[in-house]
């Protein structure tokens, strides 16, 4: 037997255990590390996720500024792992649901293998939740080509890096409210992203539910600026997309009937709240918007004595007026039937931080009068006449 047999040998039972996890799909993780190829590589992790309801596995390597990821079925990433372990990477660790497993070679060329049943398996949810991080985007998706995002051989260009983080932060977002709401099993529904602008997440939700969901979603982005409007129309066609358009128009003066999912980034002032009233209108059961410039009801704002010294410095005052409008705002949802989240959200626009709220579809009738009630004293603390939104909502349904 040769010394190259004899090394294949050695590698033999760890390969085994390998295809035996992809193959019964009870692989949890895999990470090839000490890589001495000639790129910035720090490792390679392999983990299982579901693609258009089919299971593969998603390779990410671990630049220094950057990941880059590929998909492979399972006969696929048996091969490719063989061709990397033990020629670029020298350490593999694997992670199943029964077992775990080392294989390291040496600078002499020796091998190690060690393997480990576990005493508790691990749970088939905590796989599920594995495969859940991975299944948003990869960056082999066209748009992202034609948006900038990717250059001609589907890497990331390194200036977009940070929008490639935004664009996957708000998909992992944005799929978790489809999924809770129920949508993900609607063969239809109708996305509205107001204020779309050159549209990275307006095809990033495109491409999200109609090929990884394989849902028939109509997208619709609606941008005042006709420019931008006409260049993402001209992308949508030479892509062939089919379900994806652009208006020109604003969320002030819209016609929306049958939304779904109201998206609204950086609606300046009022502007989120005429979104607000619009998704509540047309029925969406998830309503996202990221506010900014928080200026009707500051100068509203009368401070209370026990306030008064910390609020006289400007900045304090603004947080408190921003703080004080999206509560209101996230209470009137939940007058309105949504349960509401408001958290800080990574930054679309390389601001210093990001206010977004999610209102999804409340299953339970809330108890409209005792949140009203709870708005009407908090306006009563600061000395506001009424939050805009509120009179959008009374003006259509006479009953605030």
């Amino acid at each position: 037997m040769s010394a190259i047999d004899n090394l294949s040998a050695q590698c033999e039972p760890f390969f085994q255990l390998l295809q035996s996890a992809i193959h019964e799909q009870q692989l949890v993780k895999l990470v090839l590390s000490k890589y001495h190829g000639d790129e910035a590589i720090k490792q390679l992790q392999v983990r299982p996720v579901e693609l258009k309801q089919q299971w593969q596995l998603c390779f990410t390597y671990k630049y220094q500024t950057q990941d880059i990821t590929h998909n492979f079925d399972a006969n696929a990433a048996i091969s490719e792992i063989r061709q990397l372990l033990g020629h670029k990477y020298s350490a593999a660790n694997l992670f199943a649901l029964q077992n775990e497993a080392q294989l390291t070679f040496s600078k002499k060329g020796k091998v190690l293998f060690q393997q480990k049943k576990l005493s508790q398996p691990v749970s088939l949810s905590a796989m599920e939740h594995n495969r859940e991080k991975q299944r948003y985007l990869t960056l082999q998706r066209p748009f992202l080509q034609a948006l900038g995002v990717t250059d001609a051989g589907q890497q990331l260009v390194p200036s977009m890096s940070r929008k490639w983080k935004q664009i996957n932060k708000f998909i992992e977002i944005f799929s978790t409210a489809v999924k809770d709401t129920g949508l993900s099993q609607r063969q239809q529904l109708h996305v509205a992203d107001f204020g779309s602008g050159k549209a990275y997440l307006t095809f990033a939700m495109h491409d999200y539910l109609c090929n990884t969901l394989g849902l028939e979603a109509k997208v619709t982005g609606v941008e005042l600026r006709q420019n931008l409007v006409d260049l993402c129309n001209n992308t949508a066609t030479q892509l062939g997309l089919n379900g994806i358009d652009f208006e020109q128009g604003d969320v002030k003066h819209f016609k929306a009937r049958g939304i779904n999912v109201m998206i609204a980034l950086h609606a300046c002032d009022i502007a989120t709240d005429y979104a607000i009233h619009m998704g509540i209108a047309t029925g969406a059961e998830i309503i996202m918007c990221s506010p900014c410039c928080h200026k009707q009801i500051r100068p509203q704002m009368k401070m209370p004595d026990v306030l008064a010294p910390m609020l006289a410095h400007g900045i304090h005052l603004g947080q408190e007026a921003e703080m004080v409008t999206d509560s209101l705002r996230a209470l009137l949802l939940e007058a309105f039937g949504y349960h509401t989240k408001v958290f800080e959200f990574v930054s679309l626009e390389h601001t210093s931080k990001n206010k977004m709220i999610l209102a999804t579809k409340a299953k339970n009738k809330p108890d409209k009068a005792k949140i009203l009630k709870q708005v009407d004293e908090i306006k009563n603390f600061y000395g506001i006449k009424q939050h805009f939104l509120e009179g959008l909502l009374d003006a259509e349904n006479s009953i605030l």
